[in-house]
């Protein structure tokens, strides 16, 4: 019976009826939970039957209340091989040890990344059986009792530590660690379970599709939390007294300062995975409870740097095109921060990728490095500023330049002035659209005369969550429902859920944008510094896409949702 869904099983076994499940799947749609949690909430199942049911659909042994199968082994170690803290947090309790083999019952027998900490920490290959969390949580609470209350009368116990948050504390208000910390510190992150665990949590983020990593310390727990499609999502946590190993490990790996706590480091790690090796960006910074780890991952087999890759509608592609070939010129990308802006540069700088061309770019920092171009971190703490930068790539004999953001008058002017003396130059902007990007260089200082000759694209995008395709659904686009939206398509589709997207009715991301391109009228409105709205009209009339119209088009392709598109474009 351990292929059947567990709906079926509880069908089965006369726990519930065919209009009870019917409509748990309806409030499954809408809640995205699992369908067991759905039954209990809906008062149609008891936790205890649920329980039993799990173990019946994944064959495991179910261990009631009453049953011997939670009652530990109190001389094998095993409080001190599973943490009381770990044991808490995720509900796992050891039960047994033989060998390698360590038995635990657990309240989540599906919990996998829960699991798999279990065995970094462990070192074991884990047995499961399945308990309650009502009966589960009393039986670590119990056996934990016991183990401390043994420890406190046995005479070879270890010297009493000092209480956690105190120590924390004391660490803090410490002006230099001692050699003894440091080297304590190192030991405990170069021990194999937190280098497995370390491990674990990056290829989990990398396999998930991750583009960051959130290790966040709070008093009793850790946060452990990944960025998939622009959202952030909880994961399964290490437990709380691991946090000062983990830090230490990931900041060996990137080569920072394990001593410094106070102050904010940032670093990269370079990640070896299968055949290809992944760059990590790290960022810690220290809060009251310890430091936060920010990690970035930056796979470009993740990540196409292809123009063609990255989902622009065929008519914006081919306006983007044309304006990369121009000889010289100034391109923006445009957008809030998230928006996907570098990965659109990176692929326009392939794009124009040439043996016999010299392209150099500064950027804060290099994210991907690509062969044939000349690519510069810029360092502000060493003077090495993005308008530093660009006055020496003017000696450098370039034909494109790249800049990764314009954020002031003096950067601006020389890019204005590189694009009129026979460069191609590309950078960002922080605006909203694409029209608004001709307000904010005059509004920053760049002269009219100046813009009017050098300006030639102008593209503002955003990223949007694709709907899964194993789980949309379809639905008939009534006007009423839409703002009054007529869809040229009989059916669009909305948002779902499946184990395929995780429960969340997206998987991956797709660009939305609308493009400039810098005309004659244009010019002309740029000259008199026309209103935001005289430039947007005119650059519809001369056959500009909104941003929100790139999205409707793709709602009518069954690639987005409505929901999506008004929450990404819409002001």
């Amino acid at each position: 019976m351990a292929h059947l869904k567990l709906g079926e099983i509880l069908l089965q076994q006369g726990l519930i009826t065919e209009k009870q499940l019917l409509e748990a799947i309806q409030a499954q749609s809408k809640e995205h939970g699992r369908i067991g949690e759905i039954l209990i909430k809906l008062g149609m199942l008891t936790e205890e039957d649920l329980v039993n049911a799990l173990a019946t659909q994944l064959n495991i042994p179910f261990a009631e209340k009453d049953s011997n199968l939670l009652e530990p082994d109190t001389k094998s170690g095993l409080g001190k091989l599973v943490p009381y803290d770990f044991a808490k947090t995720n509900l796992v309790l050891p039960l047994t040890k033989k060998g390698r083999v360590l038995k635990c019952a657990v309240a989540d027998p599906l919990d996998l990344l829960m699991i798999d900490n279990l065995k970094m920490i462990t070192g074991c290959d884990i047995d499961l059986v399945i308990a309650s969390r009502t009966h589960l949580i009393e039986a670590i609470n119990r056996f934990y009792t016991f183990i401390r209350s043994g420890a406190t009368q046995s005479a070879l116990a270890p010297k009493k530590k000092t209480e956690p948050a105190k120590i924390k504390e004391e660490e803090r208000q410490l002006p230099i660690q001692s050699d003894e910390a440091i080297n304590k510190l190192i030991e405990d992150a170069e021990e194999a379970p937190i280098i497995k665990l370390v491990d674990l949590i990056i290829r989990q983020a990398i396999e998930q599709r991750a583009s960051d990593i959130h290790i966040e310390p709070y008093k009793n727990q850790v946060i452990l939390r990944y960025r998939i499609d622009g959202t952030l999502y909880k994961i399964p946590p290490p437990a709380r007294h691991l946090h000062p190993a983990i830090v230490s490990r990931l900041k060996i790996l990137a080569k920072l300062d394990i001593a410094e706590k106070r102050m904010p480091q940032d670093g990269a790690i370079s990640f070896p995975l299968d055949d290809r090796v992944i760059d990590l960006r790290i960022s810690t910074v220290p809060t009251v409870w310890g430091e936060k780890v920010v990690l970035r991952i930056l796979d470009k087999s993740a990540t196409p740097l292809d123009l063609n890759s990255l989902g622009f509608s065929g008519n914006q592609l081919d306006r983007v095109k044309i304006s990369l070939k121009r000889p010289y010129g100034l391109f923006f990308v445009t957008g809030p921060t998230g928006s996907g802006k570098s990965t659109t540069l990176y692929a326009a700088l392939k794009e124009t990728i040439d043996p016999k061309k010299n392209i150099l770019t500064a950027e804060d920092p290099v994210e991907f490095k690509i062969d044939g171009i000349n690519q510069v971190g810029v360092r502000p703490e060493i003077g090495l500023s993005f308008a530093t930068a660009l006055k020496a790539f003017l000696r450098q004999d370039p034909d494109i330049i790249m800049v990764g953001e314009v954020r002031d008058l003096e950067t601006a002017q020389i890019c204005v002035r590189a694009a009129l003396t026979g460069h191609f130059v590309l950078s960002t902007l922080h605006t909203n659209d694409a029209p608004s990007a001709i307000n904010r260089l005059l509004d920053i200082g760049v002269e009219p005369y100046l813009l009017t000759p050098s300006l030639v694209c102008v593209m503002a995008q955003r990223l949007a969550r694709r709907l899964c395709p194993k789980c949309k659904e379809a639905i008939e686009p009534n006007p009423d429902q839409f703002g009054g939206i007529n869809f040229k398509s009989d059916l669009i589709y909305k948002a779902s859920g499946c184990d395929e997207c995780n429960n969340t009715g997206y998987r991956g991301r797709i660009v939305l944008s609308e493009t400039m391109i810098i005309d004659d009228p244009i010019r002309e409105l740029i000259t008199t510094k026309a209103s935001y709205g005289q430039i947007r009209d005119a650059a519809r009339k001369a056959g500009m896409v909104t941003l929100f119209e790139d999205g409707i088009k793709k709602i009518e392709e069954g690639i987005l949702s409505f929901d999506e598109v008004v929450s990404v474009t819409v002001l």
